[in-house]
């Protein structure tokens, strides 16, 4: 749950024309904080982070969505770079299978 001084910083930036990202800052830090004094289960600053943006939105901040678990890399993947993977993957079953 917030607290109203990061809620008050945050509209104070939407007032003054700050963009979303500035805006949920306020919740991020607020949350580090919390996780510096031991007073959150955050265990990481990417945890923290998370939860802070989470935050944010909730506070209805405009800040953009999660992005999706398929990363770019696999994303924009050719069909035969998929395939070879998949064989790989395969070979190592197999292999696993013979050594029980």
């Amino acid at each position: 749950m917030p607290t109203a001084k990061a809620l008050a910083r945050a509209r104070k930036d939407m007032r003054e024309g700050k963009s979303a990202s500035t805006q949920a800052g306020e919740f991020v830090r607020e949350e580090i904080d919390r996780m510096g004094e031991g007073g959150h289960h955050a265990h990481s600053i990417k945890q923290a982070i998370a939860i802070g943006l989470a935050e944010a939105r909730e506070a209805g901040i405009d800040v953009p969505a999660q992005k999706s678990a398929t990363s770019k890399k696999t994303a924009g993947a050719s069909t035969a770079s998929r395939a070879a993977g998949a064989k790989r993957a395969a070979r190592q079953r197999a292999m696993r299978s013979r050594e029980r």
